[in-house]
């Protein structure tokens, strides 16, 4: 194009050089160059240091999955289901890394309407080299925010990891990703979703009380998959357990170090939603790890007072509930207001570990619920009261934003309720076609080896004689029969 474009004018010059002499070629030469420059279709100025950071925060994000939460949930399960657990985490990451750049980022990102965006962009239809999002290109906005949709596929899981068929996860996953996942992720942070109102200024929000806010995806990642994952314990029904089998944790080593990737890819995941690297990002950094550190400390001392001795199982809860909870509110809080986040987030998330699985009878296997649940939801509402204008320009209820409190408790009732209706439709459906969950036998001595016919370590068979054989039935509270 640039070529032809230029090619009549250059022949002119050229020819007009070589009569007029030396004087004009020069004239001729800024002839050609002008109409070169004119006929080149505009590039977008890519910023080199906020394109840099994003293309960091994506690997961060991505290494939260594959490995920090395989290895997190991997030592937190028993140690015939490990493998089939880091398994999980890595066929999600997979499967979603096709499906996102296929229709999820269209659904999600692209101007549609307040529910859903268009096809426009589907197959990644017309995105290119100098497509940009704000100061970089729209490749690395697309791979960010497709590493987010996978880790919040594969924490949900997390609440079955112990029961759930692998097939039935691949089916499962690319559903709830199209189906629940992208529209949330539309109405939060795509341009003319509903609750966040992005790009409409003059948008009073949802019910018109205002704009919902959510930094990095309280209500998007961690209440939306808190909630599936509730919904899917009770679908899939309690985990099989007998008197000879106390489902402990295998091995926390493994967990401490998935814990701190979790730790450090959070940075990514916070700071990185600035998408850009400046003050904003530099904050949300500052105020995620005084949250995590804060909510841990808060995390073990609750347990000396309430046991006697600080679990490193319950320590790693603590981090993960601080990491939550700050989620939403880290481009607008101060420090003082992650100090609140971290302490309050704690206590919240403590209680609903110990106490309300027993108090509801749900069996959620790797808290999924009690934690990154119960952590957005505490995240999205401390957002709407502490949120500092001198931050992020919005202001919570404290600071004279009488309706930010409200948006953001609208949002979370939006978003739950369209989770757990979308994701028991999704699993329901599965569960009448090919079935959720493994055989009991399957379940009891182990998922590796049943579905994927390797182990993780080596197994006596005095210690499999010695168990009893596995039972054949659940009696209705999922128990041996």
């Amino acid at each position: 194009m640039r070529l032809h474009a230029a090619f009549p004018a250059a022949f002119c010059c050229a020819f007009l050089a070589l009569i007029s002499g030396p004087v004009f070629a020069q004239e001729a030469a800024e002839a050609v160059s002008a109409v070169t420059d004119a006929a080149a279709p505009a590039t977008p100025a890519f910023d080199s240091g906020d394109t840099a950071w994003m293309l960091v925060s994506s690997l961060l994000v991505l290494m939260m999955t594959v490995p920090g939460l395989a290895l997190f949930y991997g030592g937190l399960v028993k140690k015939d289901n490990v493998l089939a657990t880091l398994m999980q985490s890595l066929a999600i990451c997979a499967i979603v890394s096709m499906v996102w750049p296929i229709i999820g980022y269209t659904l999600a990102f692209t101007p549609g309407n307040g529910l859903i965006g268009s096809l426009d962009k589907a197959f990644l239809s017309g995105v290119t080299a100098q497509s940009a999002t704000g100061t970089i290109p729209e490749t690395v906005f697309i791979m960010f925010q497709m590493t987010f949709a996978i880790i919040t596929t594969a924490l949900l899981v997390g609440a079955v990891a112990d029961r759930v068929k692998f097939t039935s996860l691949m089916v499962f996953t690319p559903l709830w990703v199209i189906i629940v996942y992208a529209p949330i992720a539309h109405w939060v942070w795509g341009e003319g979703g509903f609750l966040g109102g992005v790009g409409m200024p003059d948008y009073e929000g949802f019910l018109g009380m205002g704009k919902a806010v959510d930094f990095a995806g309280g209500a998007v990642v961690h209440v939306n998959s808190g909630v599936a994952g509730l919904v899917a314990a009770i679908i899939v029904g309690r985990s099989l357990r007998t008197s000879k089998d106390l489902s402990t944790s295998t091995n926390l080593t493994l967990s401490v170090i998935g814990a701190g990737l979790l730790w450090v890819g959070w940075f990514g995941f916070n700071a990185g939603s600035a998408l850009t690297a400046g003050g904003s990002a530099g904050y949300a950094m500052l105020v995620t790890n005084t949250a995590a550190g804060t909510a841990t400390t808060v995390w073990m001392v609750l347990e000396l007072l309430h046991k006697g001795k600080v679990n490193v199982q319950g320590a790693l809860s603590g981090l993960v509930a601080g990491l939550v909870a700050i989620t939403p509110a880290a481009g607008f809080v101060d420090f003082t207001g992650s100090l609140i986040i971290g302490t309050l987030s704690a206590l919240l998330c403590y209680v609903s570990v110990e106490y309300l699985k027993g108090w509801l009878g749900y069996d959620d296997s790797l808290d999924v619920f009690g934690l990154h649940g119960v952590g957005g939801i505490a995240g999205a509402l401390l957002t709407g009261v502490l949120a500092n204008p001198e931050i992020g320009g919005v202001a919570g209820a404290l600071y004279g934003g009488e309706t930010q409190l409200v948006a953001q408790a609208l949002s979370i009732l939006v978003v739950g309720a369209y989770s757990a209706v979308g994701t028991f439709v999704i699993l329901a459906g599965i569960k009448a076609t090919i079935g959720l969950r493994v055989d009991p036998r399957v379940e009891y001595h182990g998922l590796d080896l049943a579905l994927h016919g390797e182990t993780a370590v080596e197994y006596e068979r005095e210690v499999r004689a010695k168990a009893g054989g596995a039972p054949a039935t659940r009696n209705g509270k999922g128990k041996a029969a």
